[in-house]
C-alpha cells in the first residue's frame, strides 16, 4: 500500500494508475483536510463488490461456508 499526497499524484498520475493496474498496488491520496481517498483497480473492486454481495446474504453465506467444509472433508464429486 503506498501514500502519497495529492500533488505527487498528480504529477506522476499514469505512474500511479499502472502500479495499481499492474502490481495490483493500493494507493491512499493524503490530503490536507484529512479527507483521505484510495485508488485501486476496477478488478479488485469488482472482486470487494461480490465478496460485500455474498456476505450479504446469510443464506448464501452459510451455503458457501458449507461448501467450503465440503471440499475440505474431501466430500467432492465429478459431474459427468
Amino acid at each position: 500500500m503506498l501514500a502519497v499526497s495529492y500533488s505527487t499524484l498528480r504529477n506522476h498520475l499514469k505512474d500511479y494508475c499502472d502500479k495499481v493496474c499492474d502490481d495490483n498496488e493500493t494507493v491512499i491520496i493524503t490530503r490536507k483536510d484529512e479527507k483521505n481517498v484510495v485508488i485501486f483497480s476496477l478488478e479488485a473492486y469488482n472482486n470487494m463488490m461480490e465478496n460485500l454481495f455474498i456476505m450479504s446474504n446469510q443464506k448464501n453465506y452459510e451455503r458457501l461456508l458449507e461448501s467450503r467444509r465440503q471440499i475440505e472433508r474431501g466430500e467432492t464429486f465429478e459431474k459427468f
